[in-house]
């Protein structure tokens, strides 16, 4: 008989403990409507169907929920098969998204919750985590929302969303000693501690009330020196001076033109208005800095991580529709989801793909198109026209009202500039008349 190892032992310990609380993958065609519940909050929101998209690598894997309509609201949740708390767990929430309608302004987050009414499940439904891609023109962002004490606290990292129409797979991961990572493609994007790149919980220290910047507290670095004097004939020296290097036209004529002046340069020697210097303050004793106590408002909390865990929800605006959610997986276990998402980035490849041939098809079925509607040429048996008794169904003897008034218009402002013309030319013929001065 053999006995198993204390490794072994533990070894199966950890496959027992390991568990997935809710993989959805929509593979079993209508049967997501038993799962899934469409809150009634609002009648406008938007329908959901499963479908793998316009363009995928493979029709069953890659069916998801889709939105359908553009400028909805969609609101539906489901529960996840076996409620769980994450204490002292990993947590793993991970799940894909193709975008393909180009998305200009919508989310395609999830939320996780505890307690939910589905019925009556909306935006003001208080969640755990929201965690997933939002995007709005050229703002892409990820959020990672956490839900403390009842305030919803938003990661303070930025985390850019692709913007492009493939499939995406987004993880985030959380960790018992309150540390977590956030992945897309399985690529880190974010990493860190919950308590350093979000505000749970107030500062550990504060700025003390009973303390105050002493009256005689010198924070001035620099003085002025008494002892310094403006020298004598500093402001005799002018701001601008002539141009030594200029010269008078030659054909300057000082009765005609006046007196010639040379044009004026900035004073090489002009030091602006004169200031007393400034020396060091021998009283100067630094820029006062608050004194801080230990804030008694703020109290360690090593558990900020753990939730219970019981439905799950997509809860997003989208101006344009054709969202698509698919493989929705929740577990304590990474290499489960490191898995799945193998599975997913195994198919990249051939989407890209896929995406080219739709894009190809629609291409050429437009082409095609054009190409028919112009090449539509007139019937032999139709009716050809006489020239000589055709009337344009433009009568050019009628001017419309508009072109009328804009030509009278045009007149007026041609006659003005007439007599303008003929007075300046008066002008000129008068000057002409008038004796020249002698010029001995």
């Amino acid at each position: 008989m053999k006995i198993p190892t204390i490794a072994a032992v533990l070894g199966l310990a950890a496959v027992v403990s390991a568990e997935v609380f809710l993989h959805e993958t929509f593979s079993d065609g209508e049967g997501w409507k038993d799962r899934w519940t469409a809150s009634e909050h609002r009648e406008d929101l938007g329908k959901l169907e499963v479908s793998p998209g316009k363009w995928f690598a493979d029709e069953a894997y890659n069916a998801g929920l889709r939105t359908t309509e553009d400028y909805r609201f969609y609101a539906t949740s489901t529960k996840i098969p076996k409620p769980f708390n994450n204490k002292g767990k990993d947590l793993v929430i991970q799940f894909d998204v193709k975008n393909e309608q180009d998305i200009d302004c919508g989310g395609s987050y999830l939320k996780i919750f505890g307690d939910l009414d589905p019925k009556t499940f909306n935006g003001d439904s208080e969640y755990n985590i929201m965690f997933g891609p939002d995007i709005c023109g050229p703002k892409a962002m990820v959020h990672a929302i956490f839900n403390y004490n009842g305030t919803n606290h938003d990661l303070k990292k930025s985390i850019s969303a692709p913007k492009d129409t493939l499939t995406h797979t987004y993880t985030l991961v959380v960790k018992p000693d309150q540390t977590y990572e956030i992945l897309i493609d399985g690529k880190s994007k974010a990493d860190g501690s919950l308590l350093e790149d979000w505000d749970f919980l107030p500062p550990k220290t504060i700025k003390d009330p009973n303390a105050s910047k002493p009256e005689d507290w010198v924070e001035e670095a620099m003085i002025v020196d008494e002892t310094d004097v403006k020298p004598a004939n500093y402001d005799d020296i002018p701001e601008f001076i002539p141009d030594p290097e200029a010269k008078k036209p030659e054909d300057w004529d000082d009765d005609m033109d006046g007196e010639w002046e040379a044009p004026s340069i900035a004073n090489p020697e002009y030091q602006g208005e004169w200031s007393p210097k400034k020396i060091p303050n021998p009283l100067y004793k630094g820029e006062w800095v608050h004194p801080e106590i230990d804030n008694p408002e703020y109290k360690v909390d090593n558990e900020i991580y753990a939730y219970d865990f019981a439905n799950v929800g997509i809860d997003v605006w989208q101006v344009k529709s054709g969202t698509v959610f698919d493989n929705i997986l929740i577990t304590d276990d990474i290499e489960e989801a490191k898995k799945v998402l193998d599975e997913t980035k195994a198919l990249h490849s051939s989407e890209e793909a896929a995406q080219a041939a739709f894009n190809e098809k629609i291409q050429a079925e437009a082409k095609a198109k054009a190409e028919a509607e112009g090449a539509a040429t007139p019937d032999e048996g139709a009716e050809k026209i006489d020239l000589e008794q055709f009337e344009p169904p433009v009568k050019f003897d009628e001017v419309p009202p508009a072109a009328a008034e804009a030509l009278e218009k045009a007149k007026e402002e041609e006659i003005l500039e007439a007599i303008q013309e003929e007075a300046e030319k008066k002008v000129e013929e008068e000057d002409a008349k008038k004796p020249v001065k002698d010029e001995l």
